[in-house]
Order: C-alpha cells, then sequence, then structure tokens
C-alpha cells in the first residue's frame, strides 16, 4: 500500500468516525474543530474525506496481495 493510500484511509476512516457521530449524536465534530460548516477550513476538510474515499474505491478492485502469493497447487498423480 502506497503513502497516498495510507494517508486517503485514514483520512477515510476520520471521515467515517465523524460520520457515525452525526447520525447517532447529530455532533459534526469536523465542523465543532474547525468553526462550523460553513467555514473555509471545514470545507477543506470534508473535500479531502471526500477525495480519499475516491482514492479507495481502488482498493476495491486491487488484487489481494493473499492471492497473489499463495503458489499454485499442483495436481496429484
Amino acid at each position: 500500500m502506497s503513502t497516498i493510500q495510507r494517508i486517503a484511509l485514514v483520512l477515510t476512516i476520520i471521515g467515517a468516525i465523524n460520520w457515525g457521530l452525526i447520525g447517532f449524536f447529530q455532533f459534526d465534530l469536523v465542523a465543532a474543530i474547525f468553526g462550523g460548516q460553513d467555514s473555509a477550513l471545514s470545507r477543506i476538510i470534508y473535500g479531502l474525506v471526500g477525495i480519499a474515499g475516491l482514492i479507495n474505491l481502488g482498493l476495491l478492485f486491487a488484487p489481494s496481495e493473499e492471492r497473489e502469493r499463495e503458489p499454485e497447487a499442483r495436481p496429484t498423480r
């Protein structure tokens, strides 16, 4: 996993936690920390989380490392 994918994964997790807080407690942590939903910094964070989610879509279609490393089964006689 590349560094960009790791950063994207962390941002996606942060976004998931924020959405969980919104869903369960009606509390937007990003807005609370960065000055409301309409502040420029909050909008940047929301945008970065959205881009990170798009980057992580590629992980759904990437081949599994475990499948690549498995030796092929040899036929028995």
